[in-house]
């Protein structure tokens, strides 16, 4: 049901469909680390991430930025200035937030069949409560209600949703995992069939592609598909694939790419699968492996911001990402610190369609 107590529209009568990550863009959300957060210890080191991702992403569309308190604003737009970025290209807000994951509680941008547009806002609990998320959860609804998106309706729904457990391939399929949203700790009481048919409400698709497999260690979402499997346009998935049969996820992801291997377009035709190279165990101070993925990038307007992790397989990893997207640029950026805090450079960051911002 929507926040106002109504159903969602009959799927005979859907108006609005969530795009492909390639489709054009207005810019995208970021909300900037402080040092009172988790990214507290690696402060310095995730600044210079979100610098690095900051300037790609203004050079080609707008950067909309949530600070926690005036002061923070301040203090990051200072960052950003000596970086040499266009004011013009900025848009900075203050929204007080838990965390800086806004991959999983930013609004989803839809479009309507006549080019209208609306944002979406999923309910987010901290990946089933894992984590506060009482401020993160409000973000949406505050920056709407600032006027940031303009005269762009916002709907809010009670499904309890994150952006990074969902692929769509822009012609009627939405890729997705079992063990992130069938979790009893997500949308308890419902079932597969129901929430199906709140994705295919919600997001105007036509059919949900389910994976049973494919978790990282490390990975605390529950198996988020954006760092697993991506499409990269309506036939082609590109895929963490690992070749050691020493490695302790080896199974898992065997298990996966079959999986993978049945998929079919709608129209019946097998997709095309890219295998992503495996990078080396990266592991924390206290040893425990963190989930490294090259799966976890960003489309942006004529660009991809692909992350790396000062690996021998960086350069294979963004070689075959330029064959996915040949007519993009692909931009390396280093986001070994950001796996510090168990995700990656898409996981940070929220596209918006045209004309939202």
């Amino acid at each position: 049901m929507a926040a106002d107590g109504k159903q969602p529209p009959p799927l005979a009568e859907k108006r609005y469909t969530l795009p492909p990550e390639w489709a054009s863009q207005s810019g995208v959300m970021l909300a900037w680390p402080t040092a009172e957060s988790d990214w507290g210890p690696w402060l310095k080191e995730i600044e210079t991430v979100y610098l690095n991702i900051a300037r790609e992403i203004a050079h080609r569309e707008k950067l909309l930025v949530v600070c926690h308190c005036p002061n923070h604003l301040a203090q990051v737009k200072n960052q950003l200035a000596q970086q040499n970025i266009n004011p013009a290209s900025l848009s900075l807000h203050v929204v007080p937030f838990n965390d800086t994951w806004v991959r999983d509680y930013g609004p989803l941008g839809c479009l309507g069949l006549e080019g209208q547009l609306q944002l979406l806002d999923f309910v987010f609990n901290g990946w089933g409560g894992k984590y506060e998320a009482n401020l993160d959860n409000e973000v949406t609804a505050r920056l709407h209600g600032q006027g940031v998106f303009g005269a762009v309706p916002l709907k809010r729904s009670q499904l309890t949703l994150e952006g990074g457990s969902i692929e769509v391939d822009g012609a009627g399929s939405l890729l997705t995992t079992t063990r992130c949203l069938l979790s009893g700790t997500r949308n308890r009481g419902l079932g597969q069939a129901a929430i199906e048919t709140q994705l295919k409400q919600w997001l105007g698709v036509e059919r949900i592609l389910w994976l049973r497999h494919g978790q990282l260690s490390g990975d605390d979402t529950d198996g988020h598909i954006d760092t697993l499997a991506r499409f990269c346009n309506p036939q082609t998935i590109c895929y963490v694939a690992c070749d050691d049969p020493k490695d302790e996820q080896y199974l898992e992801l065997q298990t996966m790419a079959e999986e993978l291997r049945l998929l079919q377009t709608l129209g019946g035709i097998p997709y095309r699968l890219v295998p992503l190279p495996w990078p080396a165990p990266k592991v924390s101070a206290n040893g425990e492996r963190l989930p490294a993925s090259y799966a976890n990038f960003l489309i942006i307007n004529g660009a991809v911001l692909a992350p790396t992790y000062r690996d021998s397989a960086d350069t294979q990893a963004l070689s075959i990402l330029q064959t996915c997207f040949p007519d993009r640029q692909v931009v390396g950026i280093d986001c070994l610190p950001l796996i510090q805090q168990y995700g990656s450079l898409h996981c940070i960051t929220m596209q918006l369609p045209a004309g939202i911002l």
